[in-house]
């Protein structure tokens, strides 16, 4: 794994796509996306107001019915520095709506969590890791691996 650019948030045109599934979520159609992308509903740190992600679903657990991301930007995406600050959230995913707690895995729960990621979603990994978050791979699980740990991924799990 070699790191061939540093990832960019998006912007103007970009950032609208990346959003557009928000709007699709408001009209009530999140059930379109099916269980690969979710709504997360979070609070600002600094401003305290809702804010609203739509992210993917790496991964999810129905025994505990927990839900993991990826922050593709890095540790510095507005939405995960939040979840950090108050991991009180809620997410949708399709027409559910849940009460979750936001939870940092650690490197080496990552290296796992996106070897398995992209075992199952080989062609999507290989695609999106050089031109979106600017890692470049060999294919091997060893290396998704080491993606997996330089990248931060929160666990969303039902509150108690």
């Amino acid at each position: 794994m070699k790191i061939v650019k540093k990832p960019q948030p998006p912007t103007a045109l970009s950032r609208f796509a990346y959003r557009l599934p928000i709007y699709i979520y408001r009209l009530g159609l999140g059930r379109l996306f099916g269980t690969r992308i979710m709504l997360l509903n979070h609070t600002g740190r600094v401003s305290g107001k809702r804010r609203q992600a739509v992210l993917e679903v790496v991964e999810h657990d129905r025994a505990d019915g927990s839900y993991v991301v990826a922050s593709g930007w890095g540790a510095a995406a507005a939405w995960y520095r939040n979840v950090l600050q108050t991991p009180e959230v809620s997410i949708q995913v399709g027409r559910k709506t849940m009460p979750m707690v936001a939870l940092p895995l650690t490197e080496e729960e990552g290296a796992e969590v996106f070897a398995r990621y992209s075992a199952r979603h080989r062609v999507a990994a290989k695609l999106l890791l050089p031109r979106v978050l600017g890692f470049s791979v060999d294919g091997s699980e060893a290396d998704f691996g080491e993606v997996g740990r330089r990248m931060p991924f929160i666990r969303f799990a039902a509150r108690t």
